[in-house]
């Protein structure tokens, strides 16, 4: 099939454009099931949420949307490394490459083709992850923020009892303001204490992120666990905390600050947020070369040979930077030392796997 083409100008062209039409194609395929699978995965728990009262039913899809730029950051690098390792594949499996390379064609030449639309793919993951990502994170806490304010407001029924928390805690307001911000003639009881007030607001802190219930003009009955004791409390203002910031929500947080505004704060969970982003753009070059020597596959092996260790190669590396980022965030592992060390490891596997062909051929010469 690729016989004719030889080492003019117009030959490299077309060549060029048949690789990279076979290698986008498998980008966007492979990046489209990744995007589901995600996604998917990501509506289920948020529906479950909805469900259980944590967030509104109408923000799901939003924060879904907002959500897709962290998602294509994480996806686009497996999807080219994917798409390297089947169209390739392909080629070598149908001895088209075999075709190519007694025509002249070298694999130096395939590297520098499959770095250009690398390098594409290496920009579009550096302005998800420098800019999209954040901004998009930015919009999700402001969205939650306000989403905190009404959550447990928005769903409760004047004259009705709810249950809240898992059903741990009985809420009953008779009545609730317009915007849904205050309620009126409140009753709450949650395991043995039992609270009654005139009114009641919430208010969620910008320091923790936890919400709480401040109670006006009530009284507060403690029952005693197996017995007939009652202690009263009066009080003209009584707080309760309703609950604590998610982990997530908490992580976003640190997801919202811009990448210039990282470059200038010096704690350990901006400078492990910084690398992580910039780890994302490194990897794109490296699990390219990386790819490029596992996608040669004998023909008789089928294009399919050497995906399974390849796709486990790849986790492995996005597990350690992920694992990483977590010990720079608690301090076990210095800032300056960082994912150095794991692109540096990663390189040289890829390079070895780039030469070993090479380094075969002249171990036999020197046998002979």
């Amino acid at each position: 099939m690729l016989s004719h083409i030889g080492n003019t100008r117009s030959g490299c062209l077309i060549l060029f454009r048949y690789l990279a039409r076979e290698l986008f194609s498998s980008i966007v395929a492979v990046t489209v099931v990744l995007l589901l699978i995600l996604m998917s995965g990501r509506l289920i728990r948020q529906l479950a949420e909805a469900a259980a009262g944590q967030v509104s039913l109408e923000i799901v899809f939003f924060t879904l949307l907002l959500r897709l730029p962290s998602f294509l950051e994480m996806v686009l690098p497996l999807a080219l490394f994917i798409a390297i390792l089947l169209a390739y594949g392909r080629l070598y499996a149908d001895s088209e490459m075999t075709v190519l390379t007694a025509t002249g064609f070298s694999h130096g030449r395939l590297l520098s083709y499959t770095m250009i639309p690398a390098g594409l793919m290496m920009a579009i993951v550096a302005s998800l992850s420098l800019f999209a990502s954040p901004w998009g994170a930015q919009k999700m806490e402001s969205l939650y923020q306000k989403q905190a304010q009404l959550t447990e407001f928005e769903l409760l029924i004047p004259g009705r009892f709810q249950s809240m928390k898992g059903g741990s805690r009985i809420t009953y307001a008779q009545s609730l303001s317009d915007d849904k911000t205050e309620m009126q003639r409140v009753f709450i009881a949650d395991g043995n204490t039992l609270l009654m007030a005139g009114r009641g607001t919430q208010y969620v802190s910008e320091e923790t992120g936890s919400r709480y219930l401040e109670l006006h003009n009530g009284r507060r009955y403690d029952l005693s666990a197996g017995g007939v004791e009652m202690q009263t409390l009066e009080f003209e203002r009584y707080g309760v905390k309703i609950a604590d910031e998610p982990d997530e929500r908490r992580k976003l947080r640190q997801e919202a600050i811009p990448t210039l505004a990282l470059l200038e704060r010096d704690d350990v969970k901006s400078q492990a947020q910084f690398q992580w982003r910039l780890s994302l753009i490194i990897m794109v070059p490296i699990v390219t070369l990386m790819a490029l020597p596992l996608a040669r596959v004998n023909p008789r092996q089928g294009r399919f040979a050497r995906l399974f260790p390849a796709i486990i190669l790849f986790m492995v590396y996005i597990s350690l930077m992920i694992a990483m980022t977590g010990m720079i965030e608690k301090g076990r592992l210095d800032p300056l030392v960082g994912m150095w060390p794991l692109h540096a490891c990663y390189a040289l596997i890829a390079l070895t796997l780039w030469w070993w062909p090479e380094i075969k051929r002249r171990h036999k010469v020197r046998q002979l």
